[in-house]
């Protein structure tokens, strides 16, 4: 069978979360179910998935950000593709979807950070065309 993508529904929330377990993500079903509403319901995110024998082998996240100091640009949030259907195109489908998304909103720059630590997501995205432009820390506080 042949994957193809479709938006992603509530109603992926487990397979999403599964397949975020495989890149040691831990967020619950019911916590992933409240975000994955939030996103489906802005203009100004998207979510899609590969589909391949009826299941979701694969989902992506991007979303639009506007900087005072950069201008705007679609930033993919998130990305993940089964461990055992890597390397067949899936992750380039979804890859390709958020930049016909970008451009249908009128935006020419999508960008992607990646945890350091994974090298095989370094080589995915030089592999498709993207440039590595910088290297950054990321700072967090709760409040």
């Amino acid at each position: 069978m042949t994957p193809y993508l479709r938006p992603l529904t509530l109603t992926d929330a487990e397979a999403v979360v599964t397949l975020s377990s495989q890149l040691g993500y831990k967020a619950s079903v019911d916590q992933t179910k409240v975000w994955l509403q939030e996103i489906l319901a802005s203009k100004d995110h998207c979510a899609f998935g590969v589909v391949l024998d009826e299941r979701l082998i694969g989902w992506v996240h991007g979303f639009y950000t506007l900087h005072l100091e950069s201008g705007a640009f679609v930033e993919i949030g998130g990305l993940v593709v089964d461990e055992h259907c890597r390397r067949t195109g899936a992750g380039r489908m979804l890859v390709e979807q958020v930049l016909a998304w970008a451009r249908q909103k009128g935006v020419g720059k999508v960008r992607v950070r990646c945890n350091t630590q994974r090298t095989d997501s370094h080589t995915f995205y030089k592999a498709i065309g993207f440039e590595e432009v910088k290297e950054q820390k990321v700072f967090s506080i709760l409040c």
